[in-house]
């Protein structure tokens, strides 16, 4: 008997589902043993149910190639067959809520990719190596569900991570006011070039994404009110962003503008990237990256083709620190939008709540 926990993919074979399964190929501590869909891939082999659209450079892993997928609705019926669920569901904000919530009612916890929940007050939104303490609140949904070992926790938008990561490093200078633009790759939206190409000399716009980048890093900075029995987002800073989809395949850019209360020099920004990092690294978590964000001397970096997969694409590129004429500094951030921005932050966020007690063999 496999010491590993087992683990269901709800929405396995979309884009995100894809991610999850090449992620956990060989993980030495989570196990996929069930992969669950829209009734319409249900019954039928995973590799079956994919078919042709497999979309990772890595081949689809062996050992799920046969697993049959099993119907997402059917929710005893998958819950019975795991430890836990990674969600990656297709649904609306609605469905996703009711159903995430029902998987957690069997006792299942739920380590949601997708935003229904990021909201919701009880549900922990976590960065790992930023508000792992958020995982408390845990205590207060399961009163609210009514459940001993069920929960939802969810990590954050793809847009945030090559931004707010750094804005943490630097909260002893007191950053309150912030500009970002975000150029964001088309894997954001579930797509390649072959699936899309009206996206090719055209910059679509990305619907509701320029409220989450502005408002989800304050919910990440807030902190658990015990009396409200839920998070309190933090007031500051001030972040106001624009997002645009990029011809670009995997690989989110920020280019960011900040204003600080105390005024730092260049060698303490850059010092303060390269000696952040959290309780992932401290624990030494499978999925964690040594380094968590790397600063880049040369002019020309960072870039996709060069930094996306720094440390497996766990990790944050920063470069081109330089002093602006209107706010104090502004930086370019990078991030790999559907490794630590979507399956791979979620899978860290599963070590996490495996070392911290929430997560265990039923």
């Amino acid at each position: 008997m496999s010491e590993k926990l087992k683990v269901g993919i709800l929405g396995g074979t979309g884009m995100v589902g894809q991610r999850f399964i090449s992620l956990l190929e060989n993980h030495p501590w989570f196990e996929v043993t069930t992969i669950a869909a829209s009734p319409r891939s249900a019954g039928k082999t995973y590799e079956e149910a994919v078919g042709d659209r497999w979309k990772m450079d890595t081949p689809m892993p062996e050992a799920v190639k046969k697993i049959v997928v099993m119907n997402v609705n059917e929710v005893e019926k998958v819950a019975a067959e795991v430890d836990f669920v990674f969600s990656a569901v297709d649904m609306t904000k609605e469905e996703i809520k009711k159903i995430e919530e029902e998987y957690a009612k069997t006792e299942t916890p739920v380590v949601s990719n997708n935003s229904a929940h990021r909201w919701t007050p009880d549900v922990p939104m976590v960065v790992p190596e930023i508000n792992p303490e958020h995982m408390e609140v845990i205590k207060y949904q399961r009163e609210r569900l009514g459940t001993k070992r069920g929960f939802v926790a969810v990590k954050p938008n793809c847009s945030i991570q090559s931004y707010a990561p750094v804005l943490t490093a630097w909260k002893e200078f007191e950053p309150y006011e912030v500009v970002a633009t975000t150029y964001q790759a088309i894997s954001g939206a579930g797509k390649t070039f072959k699936d899309w190409p009206e996206m090719v000399g055209n910059i679509p716009y990305i619907g509701g994404e320029e409220e989450k980048a502005e408002k989800e890093p304050l919910r990440i900075w807030g902190h658990i009110d015990d009396e409200k029995k839920e998070i309190v987002p933090a007031a500051s800073p001030v972040i106001t962003c624009q997002c645009i989809r990029v011809p670009v395949l995997n690989g989110h850019t920020a280019a960011v503008f900040v204003k600080f209360k105390k005024k730092p020099t260049k060698e303490q920004l850059i010092e303060a990237l390269r000696n952040y990092s959290g309780v992932p690294q401290e624990l030494n978590l499978p999925s964690a990256p040594k380094q968590f964000i790397q600063y880049l001397e040369e002019d020309n970096r960072p870039q996709i083709a060069l930094d996306v997969n720094f440390e497996n694409g766990m990790g944050i590129s920063v470069g081109r620190l330089r002093e602006d004429t209107v706010y104090d500094w502004k930086f370019v951030g990078l991030s790999h939008n559907t490794v630590r921005g979507a399956a791979g932050g979620a899978v860290l966020c599963a070590e996490l709540l495996k070392a911290q007690g929430y997560i265990t063999k039923k």
